[in-house]
């Protein structure tokens, strides 16, 4: 699963970043699918640079005809916001178009609030920073779409047990 290989390479160059999405609902145990890799990064420019590397490192290029360095200009992604409604700039694998890394350009809760409230998993030799229930259900609700709901529900189930 190439989810193994982004968290290897983030882990390796100390991003700060927290799993979100579809991913985070199956790692706080909730059965469902999933394809690509919803991140929430630190848009500290130290840290966004080091994602950056990452994903280039790991072959990645981004999905919009911009160049992965414009991410670290706040007013750039400002400017997509406003302009184009973009919410996340995706990175994908040009040799496996499938494998996607979304990251918010802008945070939807605040960032340092979020991880430190985090949850960790580990999987063999890798810590896995993941948002938490609370924190997940706040981003899932801001979005409004029927997967969306369903995750809430299905999370309210789970703090429910």
């Amino acid at each position: 699963m190439y989810y193994e290989d982004v968290f290897r390479e983030l882990s390796r160059r100390r991003v700060r970043y927290l799993v979100v999405g579809g991913v985070a609902v199956v790692l706080h145990g909730i059965v469902r699918l999933t394809v690509d890799l919803d991140l929430m990064v630190d848009l500290e420019s130290k840290n966004l640079r080091r994602f950056i590397e990452a994903m280039k490192s790991l072959g990645y290029k981004p999905r919009a005809p911009v160049a992965a360095s414009d991410l670290l200009d706040q007013e750039k992604r400002r400017q997509w916001a406003d302009e184009k409604n973009m919410l996340v700039f995706s990175f994908y694998n040009p040799k496996k178009p499938y494998e996607v890394v979304d990251i918010f350009i802008d945070e939807p809760i605040d960032f340092d609030e979020a991880y430190s409230g985090r949850k960790t998993y580990k999987a063999g030799s890798l810590n896995i920073p993941v948002i938490s229930i609370e924190n997940l259900k706040k981003l899932k609700k801001s979005s409004g779409r029927e997967q969306d709901k369903l995750d809430i529900e299905a999370l309210k189930a789970l703090e429910d047990l």
